[in-house]
């Protein structure tokens, strides 16, 4: 009888590594993909994680293949990329690629190669539950990747495996290293790979054209000067160059009429927290809206601890939420992700 065929995202890290590993232990006929997303950058890792990638797949002696969707990734992804920063928002383009390349130009492509499945390194888990699928957080909660994958589809999930999704990072590392992956001491990766590691507004200033104005405070007084609101976003502190004594300065709004950034001293200011937040382009992993019940947590950034909160309204297009405890720096072009327990329902765009 023919073995299931699973093709694996390969990306050069130990996730992607382990997780093939462990898909070949139990049975299935396993072929990696390696994804190449961006053209545009000489510093993007990229080939040294094609060649890890490579080695990897010589170890395990699976087959694998090289697949460009830098065409798709600049329409579906970074176009919007973009179109965010120059409305004043601050996207996250980790989620789009995810449900737009990750889960379906590659999806796609491995279906072309004979796969029934599609197996990522990600730390998330899945339970089908009456023909349907749930995603879960990670085991490893430090390492939990649930919040990237929360638009998702129930056929997206049906044909998905996150091998490593019921394992703690030491646990994945040890099983490369036993498993003798090059991958098994090497760095996580940080960040989106057109970014990389340099500075944030250095990249960006080649794609977006500046427009400087003043910084003012909430009462209109001008103590500093702008580059152009595409290069900052809600909260940050770092780079605003504003002297003088006292607390930090924090970006705490736009005025894009006006082209002013508002800034306020003091991590604690008011001006920097909301209690209600709105979200719209929504996406619901089962497909159907929430009911609007109390026992809901969730997180308006990656980097945040879950928050217990509540839904005010919710329908096709607009959802509601609020929070037990205000929420600091609530960032428009970011996504608010809700969950029960260890489920995660789905999400949507803050505004």
């Amino acid at each position: 009888m023919p073995r299931t065929r699973v093709v694996v995202g390969l990306s050069g890290g130990v996730d992607s590594s382990v997780s093939a590993f462990l898909l070949k232990e139990q049975g299935y006929d396993v072929v990696g993909l390696f994804m190449k997303n961006w053209e545009d950058d000489p510093e993007c890792r990229s080939r040294e994680d094609l060649v890890d990638a490579i080695a990897v797949s010589d170890v395990l002696g699976i087959d694998m293949e090289v697949v460009n969707f830098a065409e798709e990734y600049r329409d579906r992804v970074f176009r919007y990329f973009l179109e965010e920063y120059q409305a004043g928002r601050t996207p996250n383009p980790d989620v789009l690629c995810n449900s737009e390349i990750k889960f379906r130009a590659f999806l796609d492509y491995a279906v072309n190669l004979g796969a029934t499945q599609i197996a990522t390194g990600h730390y998330a888990q899945l339970r089908e539950t009456e023909g349907r699928f749930e995603l879960l957080r990670g085991l490893d909660r430090h390492k939990d990747q649930s919040y990237f994958l929360y638009r998702l589809n129930q056929e997206q999930l049906s044909r998905t495996l996150f091998p490593v999704g019921h394992l703690k990072k030491p646990q994945v590392r040890e099983l490369a290293r036993q498993a003798g992956l090059a991958t098994a001491t090497k760095k996580d990766s940080t960040g989106i790979c057109f970014i990389g590691e340099r500075p944030f507004r250095e990249f960006l200033e080649r794609y977006l054209p500046r427009h400087p104005g003043p910084m003012e405070t909430p009462e209109g007084r001008c103590v500093g000067k702008h580059q152009g609101l595409a290069f900052y976003t809600l909260g940050q502190r770092q780079g605003l160059g504003i002297g003088g004594s006292g607390d930090a300065w924090f970006v705490a709004g736009k005025d894009l009429a006006q082209n002013r950034l508002i800034v306020v001293q003091g991590h604690e200011h008011p001006l920097l927290y909301r209690q209600q937040v709105t979200a719209q382009q929504l996406s619901w992993i089962s497909g159907q809206t929430p009911n609007p019940e109390p026992a809901y947590q969730a997180k308006n950034r990656y980097r945040q601890e879950d928050s217990p909160c509540r839904l005010l309204s919710a329908d096709a297009q607009t959802l509601h939420l609020i929070f037990d405890k205000p929420q600091w720096a609530v960032t428009p072009g970011q996504s608010t992700v809700l969950y029960q327990g260890e489920v995660c329902l789905g999400g949507g765009i803050l505004t």
